[in-house]
């Protein structure tokens, strides 16, 4: 069982491609508040609609000093039109290796029931700018979404 990182824990640092291939890792968010959301495929249903409510929240967290960045299993090509088709206005990471999921603890074993399949359990953590984790949720089921009003309550009670 691997173990999940907690509330008051340093984020674990990652090095991931965006949509465009260029390395993103959290030193480029720093000064920043930032919301880590895990999301278990692109194009999928309750993904479409998680993302989708980030971007049309995005207004708000930026007033809140904080930047919404994705992380998903697929592949930068799959995020890049998942982005473009729902006009996504933060970077979606590719953790295709499944390193981040597993450092975060946060690993979707069979996803979709197809055996072997590793996705990201849907799950959003939000780190002060100094990369401290003042948030976190994480959920066995990927039809359940994150409670955005929660998350906004955190970000606006930070600082």
């Amino acid at each position: 069982m691997e173990r999940q990182i907690q509330v008051g824990e340093k984020a674990p640092d990652f090095a991931l491609p965006d949509t465009d291939f260029k390395r993103r890792s959290l030193k480029n968010f720093k000064e920043t508040k930032v919301v880590l959301a895990f999301y278990p495929g692109a194009f999928t249903s309750v993904c479409t609609k998680e993302m989708c409510t980030f971007r049309d929240s995005l207004a708000k967290l930026n007033t809140l000093k904080a930047q919404v960045v994705g992380i998903s299993v697929n592949d930068p090509f799959s995020n890049k039109g998942f982005s473009d088709a729902n006009g996504l206005n933060f970077p979606l990471l590719s953790d295709y290796k499944r390193e981040v999921v597993k450092s975060y603890g946060v690993k979707l074993k069979d996803f979709a029931g197809l055996e072997g399949y590793t996705a990201a359990k849907r799950s959003v953590f939000i780190l002060d700018r100094e990369g401290i984790i003042r948030y976190a949720w994480v959920s066995d089921s990927p039809g359940i979404e994150p409670d955005y009003d929660e998350i906004e309550q955190i970000l606006e009670g930070m600082d």
